[in-house]
């Protein structure tokens, strides 16, 4: 990475559409849309978590850049885990004889190339002799982007959902809260309803909320493959209008772009569910 460049560091929070759980029935979180949740009143980023006692239970996160940071848990309940980069797999331990106050640094990587990588954080408990149990919990990561080439003046242009830029198509209706960034979002469950934005940047960000009768969809950026993500929130469970996660959650994001015009198409596959997108 070009240590001259225009870099900076991104937080990536556990119910993130970018990180992906193969099975979210492993994994027990709080409850975002509880009466009684209160993020401020807890240690975790955006106030939640994911916690199992289930060996074999991962999370895995794809990124391009050549430092990452994962954040969790210690205490006598936490047993062995291991985090995987790109086939090399290393063995580490949440034991301490104590509960930490709050957010532990469970792995850490400052020296990778500037590459496409693949991490996996894996629970296998108690193992060769560990003191504590069977838990894992995962609150976040840090990792570092190119948003410019080196001498580039960068700045932020935010697109709320109302933004004349943003092109709809198919059927889609509005909601308000003082959640929502902006004070608002846009949401379908209109299947292949697609909403596009065309910019000259060299990064984007696409923030929406998640809910368990969210599902998947579809970003398509410059006619390339398109990659799927999974909006159904972090909570997991049966489908339906549970578990809402209304602060933004990361939809999506890409870097180190040209200085070309770009076209982002985001696309709702509803499918039998009528399940839906928002952002």
């Amino acid at each position: 990475m070009d240590s001259t460049a225009v870099n900076t560091n991104i937080t990536v929070d556990d119910f993130d559409s970018v990180v992906y759980y193969p099975d979210q029935s492993t994994w027990q979180t709080p409850d975002p849309s509880s009466p009684s949740f209160n993020a401020s009143a807890t240690p975790w980023w955006m106030g939640t978590y994911h916690k199992t006692d289930i060996i074999g239970a991962s999370v895995t996160f794809n990124f391009t850049g050549p430092a990452i940071f994962v954040y969790g848990h210690s205490g006598p309940s936490y047993g062995s885990y291991e985090v995987e980069i790109d086939s090399t797999v290393s063995t580490l331990s949440g034991y301490a004889p104590n509960n930490a106050s709050g957010p532990t640094l469970l792995y850490s990587a400052s020296n990778l190339t500037y590459a496409s990588h693949t991490l996996t954080l894996r629970n296998v408990g108690a193992k060769n002799g560990d003191a504590g149990g069977n838990t894992l919990l995962f609150d976040y990561l840090q990792t570092t982007i190119q948003l410019a080439p080196a001498g580039a003046t960068v700045s932020n242009t935010t697109y709320e959902e109302d933004n004349v830029a943003l092109k709809y198509s198919g059927t889609w209706s509005s909601n308000k809260s003082p959640n929502f960034s902006g004070g608002g979002t846009s949401y379908t469950n209109e299947d292949r309803a697609t909403v596009s934005l065309s910019f000259h940047g060299s990064a984007v960000y696409v923030f929406g909320d998640k809910k368990n009768d969210h599902g998947l969809y579809s970003v398509v950026l410059d006619n390339k493959t398109a990659q799927v993500y999974n909006g159904v929130s972090g909570c997991g469970g049966a489908f339906g209008g549970t578990c809402e996660q209304m602060k933004p959650t990361l939809e999506f994001i890409v870097s180190n772009l040209d200085g070309s015009l770009h076209t982002l198409t985001i696309e709702n596959l509803a499918g039998v569910n009528k399940s839906f997108f928002g952002e």
